[in-house]
């Protein structure tokens, strides 16, 4: 799992800005970022966006709006959101979020590539769930 890097920096202060929907960090090193909550949702490390294995990850789409509605410890290396769509598996660890954080142009261009290619716009509704059945969800 990503996030237990020793050299990764610590958050010193985490801030959720709920009307331009952001999250706002800032770490040990002097960076700060302010990382979109869509971003956040669309890289969410769960295996319900992630998959189980290369090849497998799930593209999301109709995310722009999303909002964080809890936001919850786990140990002293990471955060779980719960999303305003009901999404709560992903565990965000600090270093996951140093990566958002510092890599969200190349993951914006990355994440609009995925879009084109699969040939469906960003705020397309997500499909209805088939029958996976790994508890994952």
């Amino acid at each position: 799992m990503a996030g237990l890097d020793k050299n990764t920096p610590s958050p010193q202060s985490i801030t959720l800005h709920q009307q331009s929907h952001v999250l706002e960090i800032g770490f040990s090193d002097g960076k700060e970022f302010k990382i979109p909550f869509e971003l956040m949702r669309v890289y969410s490390p769960s295996a319900e966006v992630q998959g189980h294995g290369p090849g497998q990850e799930v593209l999301q789409t109709g995310k722009r709006d999303v909002g964080i509605i809890a936001l919850e410890p786990v140990g002293n290396y990471a955060v779980q959101p719960t999303f305003s769509d009901g999404h709560s598996s992903g565990i965000f660890s600090w270093d996951l979020l140093y990566f958002l954080g510092s890599k969200q142009d190349e993951l914006w261009a990355e994440y609009t590539a995925r879009l084109s290619a699969a040939g469906v716009e960003r705020d397309a509704p997500m499909p209805e769930k088939g029958g996976h059945a790994c508890g994952s969800h």
